[in-house]
């Protein structure tokens, strides 16, 4: 399967000047590689893990990175210093997929949230894409955890739960519309419409923690029941270009969700 990226707005050579970042990685050789590739693209490492019983807030706080690049290792401290800073951008890497990880990271909240397995960092292309994302406010997640997230999640099926207009609510949001924008499509009031939103993350057993983290999980629920992402390397949710979910089913290559 290839990536998803649930992301900001696209990245590119020009999209934002160079970064300062902290990477905290206790695997020396992982560390290595991540500190050539971020200096080779003319990024700034400010810190690594060469201590990993080093405190990470007390790191950002002495260095106020533009991005972290952290060792699922320390998610507990990640999870901490997105509730102390949550205007500090967040990646993590993990060795393999766990199944709290994703909604763990995801319901501290806060701006810029990233989540890739090692294996799909060896593409630098594909990490520095995502490091820009993240560190412009958007959020990519690895699809295997994505996955290993949303089934042990999901007892049963939970979109069968919603009624005619909520599904389609929710394939607007799909699609990147805001709420405001979701009433235009249907003709509807903002407020009738912030009452359907409630309904899907209600029946989607969704907490009231973080509304756009909420947003960003039911569409994840939503494409993972229509299918893949496509071919597509990305699939892009939040300020990427949009595009229709179809109703045969087929998903988009991008999505967006609006915050």
């Amino acid at each position: 399967m290839p990536p998803i990226a649930l992301t900001g707005r696209p990245a590119g050579p020009t999209a934002v000047g160079a970064l300062r970042v902290v990477v905290d990685e206790p695997f020396a050789l992982l560390r290595t590689g991540l500190l050539r590739t971020l200096a080779d693209a003319g990024h700034t490492p400010l810190a690594t893990g060469d201590d990993p019983g080093g405190a990470l807030a007390a790191t950002v706080a002495a260095h106020r990175p533009d991005v972290v690049v952290a060792a699922a290792g320390r998610l507990q401290e990640v999870v901490a210093l997105r509730r102390e800073r949550p205007a500090t951008p967040v990646l993590v890497l993990s060795r393999r997929a766990e199944a709290h990880h994703v909604p763990q990271l995801l319901a501290a909240g806060g701006r810029g949230t990233g989540y890739l397995l090692h294996r799909r960092i060896g593409d630098e292309a594909e990490f520095l894409d995502a490091l820009t994302r993240v560190a412009r406010g958007g959020t990519v997640l690895d699809p295997d955890a994505v996955t290993r997230a949303l089934r042990a999640h999901e007892a049963h099926d939970d979109l069968a739960q919603l009624s005619p207009r909520e599904r389609e609510v929710l394939a607007l949001m799909a699609e990147g519309l805001s709420n405001a924008g979701i009433a235009r499509s249907l003709v509807l009031s903002t407020a009738t419409v912030e009452k359907r939103v409630a309904g899907v993350f209600a029946k989607l057993g969704l907490e009231p923690d973080g509304v756009a983290n909420r947003r960003v999980l039911a569409v994840l629920r939503y494409l993972r029941a229509a299918g893949d992402c496509g071919s597509s390397s990305t699939c892009a949710i939040r300020s990427a270009p949009r595009c229709a979910l179809t109703s045969t089913g087929a998903v988009p290559s991008t999505a967006r969700v609006a915050r």
